[in-house]
């Protein structure tokens, strides 16, 4: 029994050990180098890029007249439309003028009484000239009468100044439009007592035709151009630098392109910057003074402009930008670059890579420096990099 016992233990052990043999032949060989990772980049080329910045100001009328009484008394008309296109020298109010009548008369009624004497003591003096000569009257005589003939001169000359000053107080009676724009609200209504120079305006006057707005750009900005144009980075972009875009405060771009009218020379010290003044035609009356608008000014082109899609580019702890890019040996390499503004999707990069080179756009969270890569190229399914309308967001 226990030989039987004892062979059977080992028929056991033997078909045991036969299976661990069977089983360990059967499993698939395992180990090696794992599989490099895909990345999928962009080849750096350069290309002629418009660069433009974004500006927000506020219109303003190029015209505006405060219309004022030179000459007090009652109103008694209102003479135009509030609201509406007014002319140069249109009648606005009529002030009563029977008092500025009334004085007018009475200086030209002054002018003849002087000049009626006139010709009476011209024929004195020459009377008394002769008789001078033949000593039948003194030379006192003769000289009160020149001196009378001065006089009523003197007279007549005053009495016209008189004449003119009131012909004028009564033309001023009725208030007229210094300049050609639309008239807003009057101030006044019929029946009121209005003074001469008084500080309340009848009315005011604005043209609309052209229209100004005015921007603010900072003087670093203004200098970071400069800088770029001296060294030969930027220049100007032809006959159209000067087109200026519009855009309303409902982001709608008015149809009408500005063009720059000047840059103000003084910096403002409270904010460093300087105004700039654009003009707008504004034939239809479609902008009014006051409303906020933004402008897109042109400020150069870039002939040899390198731009990378925005997720290509990282920060390190201290902020400053970083791509990684596939070199020579196919191994990644961090490059920290320089970046000028946000071109839509795009970063414009200043300083930091070159043409040819091949930047990482995805595939970034599987892969570090050092490592060997498979790079494929980058398929942007909305927009082809490097293709993107250039508009300057700040």
């Amino acid at each position: 029994m226990k030989s039987h016992k004892k062979a059977g233990l080992i028929i056991i052990t033997i078909i045991f050990i036969i299976s661990l043999i069977l089983t360990g032949c059967g499993e698939k060989k395992t180990g090696g180098p794992p599989p490099m990772p895909e990345v999928a980049v962009i080849t750096i080329q350069t290309k002629p890029v418009v660069t433009t910045t974004e500006l927000s100001g506020r219109t303003s009328a190029n015209q505006v007249a405060e219309v004022r009484p030179q000459v007090g008394g009652i109103i008694q008309k209102r003479l135009f439309t509030e609201g509406s296109d007014v002319k140069e020298g249109q009648p606005l109010f009529q002030i009563d003028p029977i008092l500025y009548q009334v004085a007018l008369d009475n200086a030209k009624a002054a002018l003849a009484r002087s000049e009626a004497q006139l010709t009476t003591i011209q024929l004195r003096v020459e009377r008394f000239k002769d008789l001078l000569e033949q000593k039948a009257v003194s030379r006192q005589d003769y000289d009160d009468a020149s001196a009378l003939l001065k006089q009523v001169q003197a007279d007549i000359q005053y009495g016209k100044a008189n004449v003119e000053a009131a012909r004028i107080n009564l033309q001023y009676t009725t208030i007229t439009a210094p300049i050609s724009g639309r008239i807003g609200r009057a101030n006044v209504t019929e029946g009121a007592l209005v003074t001469a120079h008084q500080p309340l305006a009848l009315a005011t006057i604005q043209k609309l035709d052209p229209m100004y707005v005015d921007v603010t750009q900072s003087t670093a900005d203004i200098l970071k151009l400069r800088s770029q144009m001296q060294e030969g980075l930027l220049e100007k972009s032809g006959k159209n630098q000067q087109d200026v875009r519009l855009f309303l405060n409902d982001n709608s771009e008015y149809s009408l392109k500005g063009k720059i009218q000047f840059q103000d020379v003084t910096v403002d010290p409270t904010t460093g910057s300087v105004i700039l003044r654009i003009v707008f035609p504004n034939p239809k009356g479609f902008l009014m003074p006051g409303m906020f608008v933004r402008t897109v000014i042109k400020e150069g082109l870039h002939k040899n402009a390198i731009l990378i899609p925005q997720q290509a580019v990282s920060r390190d702890p201290k902020g400053n930008p970083l791509t990684l890019v596939v070199g020579k040996d196919g191994k990644v390499q961090e490059k920290q670059i320089t970046l000028d503004r946000a071109i839509g999707p795009d970063w414009l990069v200043s300083a930091g890579l070159e043409p040819g080179e091949q930047v990482i756009v995805e595939g970034m969270l599987k892969i570090k420096p050092g490592i060997p890569v498979k790079a494929v190229p980058f398929e942007n399914k909305e927009k082809t990099p490097n293709m993107v309308p250039p508009v300057k967001t700040n």
